[in-house]
């Protein structure tokens, strides 16, 4: 027996007029502020002139974005494969000088700021390289290939006073500057638990890239990728699908894990890691030789709340983040956000009662109702529909990414997610692959700075 019996009851001695004054859903596009320097000239003292280290499909997506953000300029671009060199002029719309040698952009005097979009495993060596040159530091994620890399890499940039951005965009999203007013809001209530998923389910989307044709020993400075990794013969793809072994990268974890921890740590204001993390998948398709799982979901212990994170390389289930509280849900699918409050207004036991006889039984709603009086038609919101908001055709929240960095480097106001916060989203990535090879709870020690178990 529902209680929504007595509530519909309850509904219908007060008039349609106010069930109806709530019937429809407030839906809002949201509108981006203007980038830094929008609409206006950017003078020479105000620019920023940048290199990016790392010119694959990551790199040139980054240098694409800048083009949209005022006041900046890409000076030079590095990468050990040469056809990239091509590849990185084309997305930034000009002739740059390109080498293979990332310390020959270091040692340029016009180079402000560097993107570090290179392999996982050699974040550590190029970040502190950088930022021992006196360069400001764009990272992508995740920041580090292992716990150690993380911590030797926020030493180096603090010693070195650099302004460090870690290149999990949706931090800077507009959707989710509006999910975090939701939740400081507090309209979602308690929330004890938060459930995430990024599910992909194509070749592409599992790194099966293809292999460009003129790929070989000539065009392509295999002994440079190698470093900080084990030697191998030459092996066209490890160097282009990398992300699939442990050597180079942190498979679904460090792909997709980084983003949805990264949006779950900016949304509560989390500013801590996981205390213990527990992992199950498998390699169940993609059996192409590759270490990483196409299949993992991680359950985390946070101080206030548990999180369950899931990606799944056999199904195009997209982006997801929800949030479940005493007082409402909040979702984040893809591009739109939704909110709906729980209904909380007092109802009466509409179960167990119908064990009692009846006489015991309308003695006890006719009290309830007496307890609870229903209030006035003008009185009377309707509070069950929610909200609904979307981004705006054509938004970039990498552009947003870029802007809030390079903005950064002018003023030297540390970014949100600066070289603290992008390390506490890699470790989490590290607790999740640490609990799945080794078939274990992963605990982090933050006394040690160790991942146990």
């Amino acid at each position: 027996m529902s209680k929504n019996i007595w509530s519909r009851r309850r509904f219908m001695q007060m008039g349609t007029a106010a069930v109806a004054a709530g019937a429809a859903a407030k839906v809002t596009l949201l509108q981006p502020t203007p980038l830094w320097g929008y609409g206006r000239a950017v003078g020479a003292s105000d620019t920023v002139r940048f290199a990016s280290i790392g010119t694959g499909v990551r790199g040139c997506e980054l240098l694409a974005a800048t083009l949209r953000v005022p006041g900046v300029e890409c000076v030079a671009a590095c990468d050990l494969y040469d056809s990239r060199h091509l590849a990185a002029q084309e997305a930034v719309q000009k002739q740059v000088p390109t080498t293979r040698n990332y310390k020959e952009i270091l040692d340029r005097k016009d180079v402000d700021a560097v993107i570090i979009a290179v392999t996982d495993h050699q974040h550590r060596k190029v970040f502190i390289d950088a930022v021992n040159a006196g360069k400001d530091v764009y990272c992508e994620k995740p920041m580090s290939h292992t716990v150690d890399d993380g911590f030797a890499m926020i030493e180096a940039a603090q010693k070195n006073n650099r302004i460090v951005q870690v290149g999990s965009q949706r931090v800077s999203s507009i959707l989710y500057a509006k999910a975090k007013e939701i939740w400081d809001s507090g309209k979602l209530g308690d929330v004890f638990y938060i459930q995430a998923y990024w599910d992909r389910n194509s070749p592409s989307g599992a790194w099966v890239y293809p292999i460009p044709p003129d790929a070989s020993e000539q065009t392509i400075d295999w002994n440079a990728f190698l470093d900080g990794a084990p030697k191998k013969s030459f092996d066209p793809v490890r160097f282009f699908r990398w992300r699939c072994f442990t050597d180079y990268g942190e498979g679904l974890a460090g792909d997709l894990f980084v983003h949805l921890i990264s949006g779950i740590h900016f949304i509560t204001g989390t500013d801590t890691v996981a205390q213990r993390a527990q992992s199950v998948g498998g390699l169940y398709h993609f059996k192409d030789g590759r270490d990483f799982p196409d299949l993992i979901e991680t359950h985390y212990d946070y101080p206030n709340f548990k999180t369950a994170i899931r990606c799944n390389l056999m199904n195009g289930g997209g982006e997801f983040i929800g949030f479940y509280g005493s007082k409402g849900t909040m979702i984040i699918k893809d591009s739109t956000l939704t909110f709906k409050p729980e209904d909380t207004r007092p109802e009466p036991e509409a179960y167990s009662i119908y064990g009692w006889p009846a006489k015991l039984r309308d003695e006890y709603l006719k009290q309830f109702a007496a307890d609870h009086p229903l209030p006035g038609v003008k009185e009377f919101k309707v509070d069950d529909t929610g909200e609904s908001f979307a981004l705006p055709p054509g938004y970039s929240d990498l552009s947003e990414h870029q802007a809030n960095f390079f903005n950064a480097v002018r003023t030297r106001k540390k970014v949100v997610e600066n070289e603290n916060f992008g390390n506490n989203a890699a470790i989490g990535c590290h607790l999740a692959n640490h609990a799945y090879f080794n078939k274990t709870i992963a605990t982090w020690d933050a006394g040690s700075k160790k991942i146990k178990g």
